[in-house]
């Protein structure tokens, strides 16, 4: 299946690329008419990924960037970060719904991802993330 919209581009590691390229994904998702319900949590998800990918992946070395793929169709929006750090084990994140976590900042992101998008899958190593969201989908608020 071919997708209406596509681009796949190299940034810094700078918040600011990063608040520039989200931009342009959010621009793609509201011409193909994705629901505002739909394009709140696709930009939620995509500034924890981004961000995350920045400071925690590539620690905002200027010298590492981030790759960011895009492809959106009728049904559904497709995104792919890589940073170039070393990874992580995505189980080994702390639950912050946990009492003893409920205080620390850690976890949050990638639970509000998991809420927020259709499919979120993690390479082996932990730095590259897959994020696709089927247009007018409910809200994983049930898990």
């Amino acid at each position: 299946m071919a997708f209406n919209e596509e681009f796949e581009v190299r940034i810094p590691s700078d918040t600011a690329e990063g608040q520039a390229v989200q931009e342009r994904i959010i621009a793609l998702l509201e011409k193909q008419q994705f629901s505002a319900r739909d394009v709140f949590g696709v930009r939620l998800s995509l500034e924890e990924a981004l961000v995350n990918a920045i400071k925690h992946g590539n620690g905002m070395d200027p010298e590492k960037q981030v790759y960011v793929g895009c492809w959106v169709d009728d049904e559904k929006a497709r995104i792919e970060i890589e940073d170039q750090g070393p990874g992580f084990a995505v189980t080994d994140v702390p639950d912050p719904t946990a009492d003893e976590n409920l205080d620390k900042p850690c976890g949050r992101g990638i639970m509000l991802m998991r809420a927020f998008m259709s499919r979120l899958e993690y390479n082996e190593t932990g730095n590259r993330l897959l994020m696709e969201r089927l247009k007018n989908q409910p809200d994983n608020d049930d898990d």
